[in-house]
């Protein structure tokens, strides 16, 4: 909204608020409720705080357990058995349909294929084939639904990640969680409704804030980061010298001072503005309570593994993404680096998944014990798959160069079909070739899950309303 547009709706709400016994107020509210939420498809917010969904969500909350670098889905999710007889052979060009391929492996005169060295075993009532890499997921695959089908335009890692988190190639749109933030509001006014938690020492592609900002939403929807540390958000606790009551007469003379800005329409982002304050000071007490593991049993860290008793270990990260569900977090978004493996896939991927593999199982086990899992959506997977040729030279230490034709995604709880696979690929592992599900369609179905429209939730900046699919996706029915 251009600022002398801002200027004219305040001097309307100068007006309606001191005229019509009090009808004019009546008008502002239903003036303010659309110009605060950009589009008069989302419903506005009830006495709660919360969001009015557009239908009967199955899931309350995300877990989002997003692996950065990409996977390899032939080495973990998609068993090729023809790669592994035909290992060292060079990919037919049938195959690869004279696609263009990566800078990084564009200019080889060899693309020989390479079959996983790992085993796999099928699992679940869908006969679901999974990495020996991958025990303990292999253990719940019943409640699992694996997509085989995914496929995006995305083939580096910036735009790819990007893309799958915020449904646009380039930065600067909003993410997924500060989407279902802005469409659902918090269930805990005490705790934000979008938190972030980073695998602590974890090398690979750098993640940036973007991924979780808010764009042009209100900043009251950004993502934050909860740190492994003795003060979790930055900022939050009280300077030497400050106490507690002095904390909250600057709260109050800061919203003071912004609510006189506000009449004078001097900026259109002071409510965002005022609520951030007021969060940071409610989290001033809560966070303490989310963040300390103290009353967590025995029983609970040996599920998880020893890792979860150290902070920011993936597994840590597992056990507070439970206690952030408990406690009302909307979504909340895990990420662990170094999966980006052109070589030495063999020695460095069954590490990444001994890191990762118990803590999701667990993830999973917990809610499900804890009546959880129902209304829980746990999404795992990256932002592409990987080659089914070698990245260089074929060796025993052979990696694998990016492949955003197909790649393999798993979602369990929050209403989706547990024990099922769903699409597949060629039997080369390069081409989907059923029920292929678009970086969009799984957004879109993520939203539905919660109760969302796709095509309904959308935000009016600088003339266009905006959405996280853009004009594309469509929800994925057979799994749910």
């Amino acid at each position: 909204m251009m600022r002398t547009d801002f200027h004219s709706l305040l001097s309307k709400r100068h007006f309606l608020k001191h005229c019509g016994f009090g009808l004019g107020g009546i008008a502002l509210a239903d003036l303010l409720k659309k110009e605060a939420f950009g589009s008069d498809s989302v419903k506005p917010p009830i006495d709660s705080g919360e969001h009015v969904p557009h239908f009967v969500p199955k899931a309350k909350r995300v877990i989002y357990l997003f692996m950065s670098g990409g996977p390899s889905q032939l080495d973990l999710l998609d068993y090729k058995p023809l790669l592994v007889k035909r290992h060292g052979e060079q990919l037919p060009d049938s195959v690869r349909g004279g696609q263009r391929l990566t800078g990084m492996s564009g200019n080889q005169s060899s693309i020989p294929m390479v079959g996983t060295p790992f085993e796999f075993k099928q699992h679940g009532p869908s006969g679901a084939w999974m990495s020996a890499l991958l025990p303990h997921t292999a253990s719940v695959a019943g409640e699992l639904c694996v997509i085989k089908s995914m496929f995006t335009e995305s083939i580096n890692h910036g735009p790819g990640v990007t893309f799958i988190q915020t449904g646009s190639q380039v930065p600067g749109r909003p993410s997924m969680g500060s989407w279902v933030n802005y469409g659902l509001g918090c269930e805990n006014s005490n705790l934000p409704g979008f938190v972030v938690l980073i695998t602590k020492g974890k090398g690979g592609q750098p993640l940036g804030a973007h991924l979780w900002g808010n764009g042009f939403l209100p900043s009251d929807h950004q993502g934050i980061q909860f740190r492994p540390s003795k003060d979790p958000v930055l900022y939050l606790n009280n300077p030497p010298g400050m106490s507690a009551e002095s904390r909250r007469m600057m709260m109050d003379r800061f919203v003071e001072l912004h609510q006189h800005q506000l009449e004078q329409g001097i900026e259109p982002q002071i409510s965002a503005r005022i609520a951030n304050y007021e969060m940071a000071y409610r989290m001033q007490t809560s966070i303490p309570d989310a963040t300390e593991f103290g009353q967590e049993s025995d029983e609970t860290f040996a599920l998880y593994g020893e890792d979860s008793r150290t902070p920011g270990t993936f597994a840590a990260n597992c056990l507070q993404a439970r206690r952030l569900a408990e406690r009302g977090v909307r979504f909340i978004q895990l990420y662990h680096q170094d999966w980006d493996h052109h070589g030495g896939l063999p020695g460095a991927l069954p590490k990444l998944c001994q890191e990762t593999d118990r803590a999701c199982a667990a993830l999973i086990l917990d809610l499900k014990q804890r009546g959880m899992l129902d209304d829980t959506l746990i999404v795992w997977g990256g932002e592409f798959g990987r080659t089914n040729y070698c990245q260089g030279k074929l060796s025993a230490n052979f990696g694998r160069d990016h492949h955003p034709r197909c790649f393999s995604v798993w979602l369990a709880g929050g209403g989706v079909k547990g024990g099922m696979v769903y699409g597949d690929t060629d039997e080369f592992g390069y081409n989907v070739t059923e029920n292929g599900v678009h970086i969009h369609d799984l957004q879109a179905t993520i939203l539905h899950l919660l109760g969302m429209d796709h095509e309904a939730l959308t935000y009016k900046f600088q003339g266009r309303r905006y959405r996280l699919t853009d004009v594309h996706g469509k929800v994925v029915k057979a799994i749910l």
